[in-house]
């Protein structure tokens, strides 16, 4: 059977519930896993010798951060206090989010299993719709193991009865529910800002910082702001061990910083540039800050910290952002849309220093806190435990769906299904103009096209083999269709559509 005939008739019962998408619009999404490295021995140290022994647990999580960003992975911007947190603990090269785009990657993490498995394939653009209210979350686990948790920073997965952040877990919420807020308050004067699209309305007002469920409106740049909730939170006197979940918008958009911290780069030519590596500046500074309080506590020891983004950095940043190197952007279902920066520093479990290649996902947090806890993962967990020395390897299959298009990793090969396109688009063509509510879109009436790539020999993505390997694309495909009998339909649609090109072919991305 020809690649364009499996397309537009797909078969397997993971296929046959694609066909009934009636619900929702399709997307981009990104897969790409990486470059694939041996199996090899990976060093720990031994574990707590007592089970009361439960570790503090700070999760971080950058907002539209770029795998090529930081310098820790050889990207241009200097980030000293996070690249010494990577030199603390373990950084993963092939790490990824199970999403190109915010809020399923964000249900995926919170929930420790992939997302589709409760219908979150796209974005909520402003809905009443999420994350259902009974998902255990990584907050309730840890409210079971006796943690004081606290969030503070970006929710986004839905903000409905029950689905708020106090109703999901956590004793302590600052922050905001939607999908960005402006960096200071309305109104503030002296700012250096450049933007397009959904950008420019993004205000503090149409989407408030809250404290709790009440709204407030502090002063200053929100990553100073919600660092400070930080600091204070781990330096409170704790009767029992703390798990704080601190979500910074930085770098996401809107783009905005002060003539003070724009002046450092005022040398390069590109203004959007020059206030991206402000904001990245700003992150950093306070990821190193809030590693200070830590060590001024005495809590650095005992204290394990992750530092992930929830998905890789988008082209509406004008190239200020890096995925380098690898191709691809937020909601592109190439390695630059969900291949993410990720770093766990955890002393006297793991050795600092360590630099992994082996995959990983963002699912592998759920279970590595519970083990840290001394708690067992909610059996629907679909990750691995990461301080476990030989639970990572290179033959690890992830797969990835948002609606009919999908993708899956199997050791150096990567196969992506796609809906074909007739045309392509501008980014002028869709920032700011959502699809209708309920939009349907499902299998493209002109078919799928199927992509294979050696992503050992192909980083770029710029050579489908699946003509000359037939039976890999035809193997692959078999196993999505079995991990796929779990997801279940859309419950809710797409309201982004784009189309654009990969590898020369037209594809529609949804999300």
């Amino acid at each position: 059977m020809t690649h364009a005939k499996r397309a537009q008739r797909p078969t397997g019962r993971g296929a046959a519930a694609r066909r009934s998408l009636t619900t929702a619009a399709t997307v981009l999404a990104a897969l790409a896993l990486g470059a694939c490295a041996a199996p090899r021995e990976r060093a720990a140290a031994p574990p707590p010798a007592a089970a009361t022994d439960q570790p503090n647990i700070i999760l971080i999580v950058a907002d539209d951060l770029g795998h090529g960003d930081l310098s820790a992975y050889g990207g241009a911007i200097r980030t000293p206090n996070i690249d010494a947190l990577a030199r603390s603990g373990i950084r993963y090269d092939t790490a990824y989010s199970t999403a190109p785009i915010c809020s399923p990657s964000r249900a995926g993490l919170l929930s420790g299993r992939f997302q589709g498995r409760f219908g979150f394939y796209y974005n909520l653009v402003g809905r009443d719709v999420g994350m259902p209210a009974e998902e255990t979350t990584i907050a309730e686990v840890a409210k079971q193991a006796n943690y004081q948790t606290a969030m503070i920073g970006k929710w986004h997965v839905g903000d409905g009865a029950g689905r708020h952040p106090l109703d999901q877990g956590f004793d302590s919420f600052f922050g905001f529910l939607g999908g960005a807020t402006s960096y200071y308050p309305d109104g503030t004067k002296g700012l250096v800002t450049t933007d397009s699209g959904e950008g420019k309305l993004i205000t503090r007002k149409r989407f408030p910082i809250m404290e709790g469920r009440e709204t407030v409106n502090p002063p200053g740049n929100i990553t100073d702001v919600f660092t400070d909730r930080a600091v204070k939170f781990v330096g409170s006197r704790h009767d029992r061990p703390f798990f704080l979940y601190l979500a910074y918008n930085a770098p996401h958009s809107p783009y905005a910083a002060t003539t003070e911290d724009v002046q450092p780069f005022a040398k390069d030519p590109s203004p959007q540039s020059r206030i991206y590596k402000a904001m990245m500046t700003k992150l950093d500074q306070n990821v190193g800050r809030l590693m200070d309080a830590l060590k001024a506590d005495g809590l650095d020891r005992r204290t394990i910290v992750f530092f992930i983004s929830d998905n890789g950095c988008p082209n509406y940043a004008e190239g200020a952002c890096s995925n380098a190197p690898f191709a691809g952007w937020k909601a592109f279902p190439l390695e630059g849309g969900v291949r993410v920066p990720f770093i766990l520093s955890a002393p006297g479990r793991v050795k600092g220093g360590q630099v992994e290649a082996l995959p990983i996902s963002t699912l592998d947090i759920m279970p590595t806190m519970a083990a840290a806890m001394h708690r067992p993962a909610p059996p629907q967990s679909e990750g691995q435990n990461l301080l476990a020395p030989s639970a990572l390897s290179a033959d690890r299959i992830l797969f990835w769906r948002m609606g009919p298009n999908h993708w899956t990793r199997r050791g150096p090969w990567k196969l992506i299904t796609i809906n074909k396109a007739a045309d392509v688009q501008t980014l002028a063509d869709v920032m700011g103009k959502p699809l209708p509510d309920g939009t349907q879109i499902g299998l493209s009436p002109l078919g799928q096209w199927q992509m294979l790539f050696d992503l050992g020999r192909d980083r770029g993505e710029a050579n489908d083999l699946s003509p000359q390997h037939p039976k890999a694309v035809t193997d692959m495909e078999r196993r999505f269709d079995r991990w796929d009998e779990k997801n279940i339909p859309p419950a809710f649609t797409s309201r982004r559509e784009f189309r654009t090109e990969i590898d020369g072919k037209k594809v529609q991305l949804l999300f």
